[in-house]
């Protein structure tokens, strides 16, 4: 790859050290992820020099992680983005984001939510105020949808570990015994019954889990949602906005939490952790009514 060298070139781990295994390589893609393309944005970002950060670029354009997008000719500008392969990386960051929230910045132990005064908390309290990049997720029917509703004022986006129907295979074994991950039936449940609360507010509401789509559809006709479930399987909602996930029987899962959007895919309210899924669904509709009394003023 790139004309690097390698001790054992039949080792796939070490194909793909080769082409993303830098610090600078992998923090690229991260931003990447969450909607930077240029140059200049991703340099004022990382913080790195001009040199490194060609460098890195070059490198994963020839690995063909990423491809070079011209978006002006004179001068000549360049927008680099994610290729295939380099999409087929977000899952690989995001376990490596779980396991460093897990074992670097926990203490090892298996948790579905964190506690108010964590780096984790602020990190995901610090979105207020960034656009949501642009993303679409599969819904119950296939298609792929923007989480963000362009015909509402607001969109409620609450992410939820998982939630299964009747019948089907369902939580793993010892689901119970992880904190915050049990009251995904009774939240999605919630906002059904309040849905039209939320219509009065021009808000429009989309539950996201890492789910196939068809689990999601069975659960929403057994609950009688009002509402479209996403499913983000492929992470990418996930590594756009760094949201938190825990690991468990081998799937990837989003921790409990709450998001408010205004039509301009601005971030403005977020409510991490969620100790009551019932109290959260209230906390949100509260939100959103404060802001279009302010907004109104």
């Amino acid at each position: 790859m790139s004309g690097r060298q390698l001790r054992q070139p039949d080792c796939a781990i070490e194909q793909a050290a080769a082409a993303v295994g830098d610090w600078w390589s992998l923090l690229l893609i991260r931003e990447l992820a969450g909607g930077l393309h240029r140059f200049d944005q991703l340099q004022a970002e990382l913080q790195v020099s001009s040199k490194v950060l060609a460098t890195r670029l070059t490198a994963l354009v020839a690995d063909g992680v990423l491809e070079r997008r011209r978006y002006s000719a004179h001068p000549p500008r360049f927008e680099y983005h994610l290729t295939d392969r380099g999409r087929g990386l977000i899952p690989v960051l995001v376990a490596l984001q779980s396991w460093g929230a897990q074992h670097l910045m926990g203490d090892g132990g298996l948790t579905a939510t964190t506690t108010r005064a964590s780096l984790e908390a602020a990190r995901v309290h610090g979105l207020v105020g960034r656009r949501i990049p642009a993303v679409t997720l599969a819904s119950v029917d296939g298609h792929a949808t923007d989480p963000v509703s362009p015909a509402s004022a607001w969109t409620v986006i609450y992410c939820f570990p998982g939630a299964f129907a009747p019948g089907q295979a369902g939580h793993p074994e010892g689901w119970a015994d992880i904190p915050g991950a049990r009251g995904c039936t009774l939240e999605s449940e919630t906002y059904r019954d309040r849905h039209a609360e939320f219509a009065d507010l021009d808000a429009a509401i989309h539950g996201v889990s890492t789910q196939r789509s068809d689990q999601q559809s069975a659960f929403s006709t057994h609950a009688g949602l009002p509402f479209t479930l996403l499913s983000d399987v492929d992470l990418a909602f996930a590594a756009a906005l760094r949201l938190p996930t825990f690991h468990v029987a081998g799937v990837e899962r989003l921790k409990r939490l709450t998001i408010v959007a205004d039509h301009e895919r601005v971030i403005r309210y977020v409510d991490y952790p969620i100790e009551d899924p019932v109290r959260s669904v209230h906390s949100a509709l509260e939100a959103i009514s404060a802001m279009s009394e302010r907004s109104r003023r």
